[in-house]
């Protein structure tokens, strides 16, 4: 009967017993998981888009290193078009409340015309609000924000993403844009992005579903 002979050992040297499996436990739980690095941007995020993010420029500006992505000037058109619909059919209303009902209600010019007056200052604020809005693709999530005087900035990690859907209403199909909405497990995480041209749309949302199942996968 032959035994494979010991490896010969070094003089001046103790010898290295093997990690016992609580050692090895412990070193795989201490160690450091690979950094992921953002996911590529495809150029059609930023065609037809505004080319500048209108930040704050205050102390206590919100503000991080990247590139942000914006939204398409259509979204400002169909958001005109659609307040004036609204006018339009706010105006009718209150014509016949005042003339062709049976009891005509005398405030209802007046309830009309405060409602008129709230639209309009929506109409003259909103190519600004429209400028504040872009995302950013990051190592981890996605980050959203909006908002000039009341900032507002959202991280969506990519590994929580249940649902990215895009919606298309008639008038966003009309100027050719979508809205790009990302569900998560929280409902007070979800966001929704407005006025994204639909190939922009399209090509975020094939991004973020194959960058979600790796982050789920552990790559």
């Amino acid at each position: 009967m032959t035994t494979n002979p010991e490896p010969p050992q070094i003089p001046g040297t103790d010898p290295v017993a093997p990690p016992t499996r609580a050692q090895a436990r412990a070193q795989s739980a201490n160690a450091v998981p690979p950094a992921h690095t953002a996911p590529a941007a495809a150029p059609v995020l930023d065609d037809g888009t505004y080319p500048v993010l209108r930040t704050p420029t205050a102390r206590g500006a919100l503000a991080l290193d990247g590139t942000w992505h914006q939204i398409s000037p259509k979204y400002v058109i169909a958001e005109v078009l659609l307040r004036i619909l609204l006018l339009a059919v706010i105006a009718v209303g209150a014509y016949a409340a005042t003339t062709l009902l049976a009891q005509p209600w005398p405030w209802a010019w007046t309830v009309a015309g405060v409602i008129a007056v709230v639209i309009l200052f929506e109409l003259v604020i909103l190519p600004r609000q429209a400028r504040a809005i872009g995302y950013m693709l990051r190592a981890d999530d996605i980050v959203f924000r909006r908002g000039i005087l009341w900032q507002r900035m959202i991280a969506v990690p990519y590994g929580r993403m249940q649902l990215v859907d895009i919606t298309r209403g008639p008038v966003d199909r009309a100027f050719g844009i979508a809205k790009l909405k990302l569900v998560t497990a929280a409902a007070t995480t979800g966001v929704e992005i407005p006025g994204m041209t639909e190939d922009a749309a399209e090509s975020l949302r094939d991004t973020l579903i194959d960058v979600a199942e790796m982050r789920r996968t552990g790559l």
